[in-house]
């Protein structure tokens, strides 16, 4: 189908958001956004395939509610944050998690080719209403692994766009990846890992579907 977002500039995404997600793995909860970065070679559409290379062992899943920013933002206070917001897209923020937690750092695990599929299409911030307020979810093969709502979040889509901009000028086309709840493959027992032939779904209540099969190289 191809990607129903413009290529960004940023790919922000904030680690640890959800204080459930946070408590499965052992962490502290996070003072401020924990941000990381992937890079825009991750980006497919929805129906392409998570195309999981020889050198990851520990593929996982992440549904997470994606804002894609309408205009250039610095230095934005939290009330006027979402005037920014062009509009929103489901995002499956695909970890390495042998690379992640290996290197020591994250940018690697997470910038794996094909590991960020968005879509099913990008939702206006007017249709959509508070992003406080959404259901979100990850099946894999039929099975619902995550299970949530965006009202969980430690910090909220505004505080987090508020946050960003006080240092990085956020321009249009960037997308926020705001992280992803409890449930997620390697905090399972056993883990719930992806590999080739799975089928994964994230669903953002009003954002509609995303689909990609899992393929292995």
């Amino acid at each position: 189908m191809g990607l129903s977002i413009e290529r960004p500039g940023k790919i922000i995404c904030v680690g640890l958001n959800y204080r459930d997600h946070a408590e499965e793995t052992g962490a502290d909860l996070p003072k401020a956004p924990l941000l990381f970065a992937k890079w825009a070679n991750t980006l497919i559409g929805p129906g392409d395939p998570i195309v999981i290379p020889p050198e990851v062992h520990e593929a996982d899943y992440e549904a997470e509610l994606g804002v894609v920013i309408g205009r250039t933002t610095s230095r934005v206070s939290e009330a006027e944050a979402l005037d920014a917001v062009r509009g929103y897209i489901c995002v499956n923020d695909v970890s390495a998690r042998d690379l992640q937690f290996g290197d020591g750092q994250w940018t690697r695990g997470k910038s794996v080719d094909t590991f960020c599929p968005v879509g099913p299409e990008l939702v206006p911030r007017e249709q959509v209403g508070d992003p406080q307020a959404l259901g979100i979810r990850c099946l894999v093969n039929g099975e619902t692994l995550q299970d949530s709502t965006t009202a969980n979040m430690i910090f909220s889509v505004a505080e987090i766009i508020s946050y960003v901009s006080r240092t990085v000028t956020l321009e249009a086309g960037d997308l926020i990846a705001t992280g992803t709840p409890a449930g997620v493959g390697i905090a399972r027992d056993p883990k719930v890992l992806l590999k080739d032939g799975d089928e994964v779904t994230i669903e953002i209540d009003g954002l509609g579907r995303l689909t990609n099969p899992v393929k292995g190289v």
